[in-house]
């Protein structure tokens, strides 16, 4: 490495601190979101009653973080004499309904609390951009890692779901502790590596529950390692030495279930345990396999196996609700059946375009090293090699194969932000790739001899990807690029949290008040609270009730879901219901990208 490439670091640094910058201040101007609701109110339960009942269908790190960093800020008051917090299993919504109590109808300050629950989902999606530097400069050096950092920073879907108090920048994070620690335990097989990988294992399980999938990448990284190491020679060796690894993987799931057991155990001290048992009672009653459920049960049941059995609980409803999938709309159909299309295609329009060249480079890159280098050997010995030199790749490899290929077929496509864990992982694959294929060819030999080339490819890219973040500010959730025809219409491809999570509702209120609109019809998708921030002026509409008078708003994911085309498989809904009047109208105007004015006479 050349002397001046210690500058990296403090480009890396800068990028960081201006990603935090664009965080703070675009976040500050939301309202809040449709799943923070819910989030941060049983965060607070957690906190406040260490009692489980609200949102068990995700762990409780990311809401536990987000009530602490509110709660320390504003101290808010959190009630628990409620209809929703006292009957929760027995209506679907009421952890919402309680959220709507706690944040806007018990005398507390619903933007302090919202702002200060999402300052630590900010500073873990800091954190994680800290890791991806640090943990690819120690591997590739400061090209790579200052291109992958510059492309996680000023990625619009980074960006906007880093300042948002829901579980999906956490299972990024957990994600990338739990293959990094896994990976470093692979190439160094000492039991500090096993305690390391066993706690990242744990904490990874306390963020989102699609991290049971580390289990199988586990298993798929372990016996790609034992078949690709230059060392084993044997057969035999290969197989004593995955035996190893084996019970030392088994130890890193124990030490994680120790972890997630403490954790488990504060959040439902004061769950009563009648109370425990009913509610995943009730949550789990119409999940088919019933011998998981008595598992469940018998585990919450025991004093020692209760925190296991709320875990499971959660592992079981967040199954069932990705097997049920969702209605949703895509491509001018509503459907709740899953597209193969629906991932790939939000991937290519709602990322930069700069990142889809640099793929292409990329991918360029890999495929002619895998069949130039060692040309006359087989091309399973040749694949064989490359895994056994680039452990950490095919880590990421692994977990992009295996996340996208449940994910494509998948029946829940309800938002880009599902698939988030994989993108730190294609950022480094692709900032390596880049840097590779300008540098050296396939055969090693040096393409350019001066070090400034690759230098000035992850400086020019850090500048173009963050002249376009900055262009795109304040709308990163509705951020479509040029291949969707750019953020103004990409309502049209899909919403709901890929456009439309009801963010913009303090921007509704911003317009009604520069327009001297005094009242108006609102059909809204979200979070926020019409009655605290616009008390008075409101009026709840929907289709069935005709066309109002004077003006009216809705947001985007109500407006395409009416007037799009539905599956034959789904009951349409009533010709009133489907806002027959509004298909022939133009909106005067936006609040935000996400919320639809119009006038009428």
């Amino acid at each position: 490495m050349y002397k001046s490439m210690n500058y990296y670091h403090i480009l890396a640094a800068v990028a960081l601190i201006l990603m935090g910058t664009l965080m703070v201040y675009s976040v500050s101007e939301e309202s809040l979101t449709f799943d923070e609701l819910a989030h941060i109110a049983a965060g607070f339960g957690y906190l406040k009653e260490q009692d489980y009942r609200l949102n068990a269908e995700h762990p409780p790190l990311v809401k536990y973080l987000a009530a602490l960093g509110a709660d320390l800020a504003v101290k808010p008051y959190f009630p628990t004499d409620t209809a929703p917090w006292q009957n929760e299993t027995k209506n679907q919504w009421a952890q919402w309904d309680h959220g709507t109590i706690f944040l806007y109808q018990s005398n507390n300050d619903a933007d302090a609390i919202i702002f200060w629950a999402r300052v630590p989902m900010m500073i873990l999606t800091l954190l994680l951009g800290i890791l991806l530097y640090t943990w690819s400069y120690r591997r590739f050096g400061g090209q790579v890692a200052l291109l992958a950092t510059a492309l996680y920073a000023f990625s619009p879907t980074v960006l906007a779901h880093g300042r948002y108090v829901t579980t999906d920048i956490g299972a990024t994070i957990g994600f990338f502790i739990g293959i990094t620690s896994y990976v470093s335990f692979l190439k160094s097989r000492t039991w500090a590596h096993v305690c390391v990988a066993g706690a990242a294992f744990g904490i990874a399980q306390l963020l989102k529950f699609s991290l049971i999938l580390l289990i199988p990448m586990y298993g798929i990284l372990l016996i790609l390692w034992a078949w690709s190491h230059p060392e084993f020679i044997s057969a035999r060796k290969r197989f004593a030495t995955f035996g190893t690894g084996a019970l030392q993987t088994i130890g890193i799931g124990i030490i994680g279930i120790l972890v997630v057991w403490v954790a488990y155990a504060d959040v439902t001290a004061r769950y009563p345990l009648d109370r425990n048992l009913r509610d995943a009672s009730t949550l789990l009653s119409t999940y088919r396999f019933r011998s998981h459920v008595a598992f469940t049960e018998s585990l919450i049941q025991n004093l020692i196996t209760r925190p296991l059995g709320q875990y499971l609980t959660g592992v079981l409803l967040a199954n069932q609700r990705a097997a049920g999938g969702n209605t949703t709309y895509f491509l001018g159909t509503v459907s709740s059946k899953g597209s193969v299309r629906y991932f790939p295609l939000l991937y290519i329009v709602k990322e930069q375009i700069i990142l889809h060249a640099l793929t292409l480079l990329a991918v360029v890159c890999f495929l002619l090293r895998v069949w130039k280098r060692n040309i006359s050997a087989p091309i399973l010995k040749r694949i064989r090699i490359w895994i056994g030199s680039h452990l950490e790749l095919t880590g990421a490899l692994v977990v992009i194969s295996v996340y996208w290929g449940i994910s494509l077929i998948s029946p829940l496509n309800i938002g880009l932000r599902h698939v988030l864990p994989t993108f730190p992982f294609i950022y480094i694959l692709v900032a390596y790739g880049a840097y590779r294929f300008v540098t050296i060819d396939a055969l090693d030999n040096q393409r350019v001899r001066h070090a400034y080339v690759p230098a000035l490819l992850s400086i020019t890219v850090s500048i173009i990807a963050t002249s376009i973040a900055v262009k795109a500010y304040p709308y990163y959730l509705s951020y479509y690029n040029a291949f969707g025809a750019g953020t103004e219409n990409g309502y049209r491809i899909a919403v709901d949290s890929n456009y439309d999570w009801g963010q913009d509702f303090k921007r509704l209120r911003v317009f009604m008040n520069e327009h001297d609109i005094e009242k108006i019809s609102l059909d809204y998708f979200g979070g926020a609270s019409r009655d605290y921030y616009l008390p008075g002026r409101v009026d709840g509409w929907w289709s069935a009730r005709g066309m109002p008078h004077g003006y009216f708003a809705i947001s985007s994911t109500l407006r395409e879901g009416a007037l799009a085309a539905w599956n034959p498989a789904l009951t349409p809904p009533k010709p009133e219901e489907a806002y027959p009047w509004l298909r022939d109208k133009e909106p005067i105007a936006r609040a935000g990208m996400s919320i639809f004015i119009y006038k009428f006479e």
